[in-house]
């Protein structure tokens, strides 16, 4: 019986300037309607199961099981899903680095298709999900050091480089809180709800997010509930009534009233008014 003993020298490489701001499992069903949104930080989104397709700069991408896509900074963009075969995925939020792939130049959003390799990623994408899920002790040690073995990884299998980003100053509770209200708005939430979901003083929560975002927490949550419900009514025949049950408002008056304070409309009105324009529009091409 022989031993060998393998010498590993040491590494030079500094560790990658990544903070990881959130990690979320996602899941359309009939009544999600993505709309477009930006974010100031990198967002990673591997489809784990579905069709549907990446809405960016007027185009549409189509996705499926084991894309991987890369949204840098501040890049307006949003997901559509098929029907028959609903998207589900895994979206990280990372702070600190951009993506730049060489055979892309100057695109801001870049797609992989990790098949081949797929249990590797999907290995560490559970595994990060896990660690957030459960939180035992010195979970954000383990979670930095998945990431950037997930991005190493990466970056050893497909050619890109990482950019570090400019020192900007975004608030990791804020971006999580959002990122709650984006996938949680249809529920019963309140400022209590965001302040638990977050593990943050709540005086702290209404403070912090009204002077990074410019509005309250709750007053964010009903522009989000708005703009779904703009969608709602223009795309669906829904009565009124369902559609405020379906975006989270308490009451359909309550829904009217706030959706009048946002848009100068009723919900009536406004359905109106875009089926005139779609007519209008309509009747211009025939001609």
């Amino acid at each position: 019986m022989s031993n060998v003993i393998v010498e590993i020298p040491q590494s030079h490489r500094d560790h990658l300037p990544v903070k990881i701001l959130y990690v979320t499992k996602a899941k359309y069903d009939k009544d999600w309607h993505s709309t477009n949104h930006t974010h100031p930080f990198t967002e990673i989104l591997y489809i784990t199961k579905g069709k549907g397709t990446f809405v960016f700069s007027n185009k549409e991408v189509p996705v499926t099981e084991h894309d991987l896509i890369v949204i840098n900074p501040n890049i307006e963009h949003t997901e559509k899903s098929s029907p028959k075969d609903p998207l589900e995925y895994i979206a990280l939020g990372i702070q600190g680095i951009a993506f730049l792939d060489p055979n892309n130049s100057g695109s801001q959003i870049t797609f992989y298709n990790f098949k081949q390799e797929q249990h590797v990623y999907l290995f560490y994408l559970r595994q990060l999900l896990e660690e957030v899920q459960n939180q035992k002790e010195d979970y954000e040690i383990i979670i930095h050091n998945i990431l950037e073995i997930l991005l190493l990884k990466m970056m050893r299998k497909r050619e890109f480089t990482l950019e570090k980003t400019s020192a900007q100053k975004i608030n990791k509770d804020i971006a999580f809180i959002k990122n709650y209200i984006k996938l949680n708005f249809r529920e019963n939430i309140n400022l209590d709800t965001l302040a638990e979901a977050g593990h943050i003083n709540k005086y702290y929560l209404a403070h912090s997010f009204k002077k990074l975002v410019g509005v309250s927490p709750i007053e964010y949550l009903i522009q989000t509930r708005i703009r779904e419900s703009k969608i709602l009514l223009e795309t669906t025949n829904y009565p009124i009534s369902n559609i405020a049950a379906i975006t989270g408002f308490s009451s359909q008056s309550f829904f009217a009233q706030s959706f009048k304070r946002v848009t100068n409309l009723s919900p009536s009105q406004y359905r109106n008014l875009k089926s005139a324009k779609n007519n209008k529009t309509k009747r211009a091409k025939r001609k």
